[in-house]
C-alpha cells in the first residue's frame, strides 16, 4: 500500500479529517476531534491504529512488522506498511475497525450521526 491509497482509505470514513497537529512529518485522521490513524507524511511509510487489546496482542504475534505503540500500548498497534508483510485488504480492515472503535467510544448523538441514524430514522435510505 502507498501514501496515497493510505490517506484515501481514512479520508474515505464519514467525517474523517486530516490534520497536522505534531508538525508536518506526521498526518493525524481523526473523527469528531478523536484520533483514529496516525501516519507518517513523508519518507518511510508507517501507521499507528486503534485496536481492539486482545486484536492487538494477536497481530503483534503474527506479524513482525506490526509492535506496540509506546504510548498507548493496550489498545494502540505501529505497522511498518513498507515493509510489506500485511496485504493491503488487511491494512484497509485495520483502519475501518480503528474508525469504528473510535466512533463507538463518542457520545451517542454524534454515534449515531455518524452510523446513519437519528432517532431510529436511517438517515442513509432514500425512502
Amino acid at each position: 500500500m502507498n501514501r496515497d491509497r493510505l490517506y484515501e482509505i481514512c479520508l474515505a470514513q464519514p467525517e474523517a479529517v486530516e490534520e497536522h497537529p505534531f508538525g508536518p512529518d506526521l498526518t493525524v485522521f481523526k473523527v469528531a476531534q478523536k484520533v483514529f490513524v496516525i501516519a507518517t507524511a513523508h519518507g518511510d511509510l508507517t501507521m499507528n491504529v486503534k485496536c481492539d487489546p486482545e486484536v492487538a496482542e494477536t497481530l503483534r504475534g503474527t506479524y513482525d512488522s506490526v509492535r506496540a505503540m509506546s504510548v498507548w500500548p493496550k489498545h494502540w498497534n505501529w505497522v511498518d506498511i513498507r515493509a510489506g508483510e500485511v496485504a493491503d485488504t488487511e491494512l484497509e480492515h485495520w483502519v475501518e475497525d480503528s474508525y469504528d472503535l473510535v466512533v463507538d467510544k463518542l457520545p451517542k448523538v454524534h454515534k449515531l450521526r455518524l452510523q446513519g441514524e437519528v432517532g431510529g430514522i436511517d438517515l442513509g435510505s432514500t425512502a
